[in-house]
């Protein structure tokens, strides 16, 4: 997924067609990233210092 940042703007071009699910968008130190998220689970952004250090993921469903 191409994305553009210019003009303190961000431009996401997201094919949905081929996409199936939900996405994230993460935003941080002037880059920006995009991700699928799980079906079932989740997803946590991890922060330090006011910065994005990871993007964690726990897949599953509750018994």
């Amino acid at each position: 997924m191409p994305i553009e940042i210019q003009n303190g703007k961000i431009s996401i071009e997201v094919d949905v067609q081929e996409e199936n699910g939900a996405i994230c968008v993460v935003y941080s130190g002037g880059k920006a990233k995009v991700t699928l998220l799980p079906g079932h689970g989740e997803t946590k952004v991890i922060t330090h210092q006011g910065k994005v250090k990871r993007v964690k993921f726990d897949e599953g469903e509750e018994t």
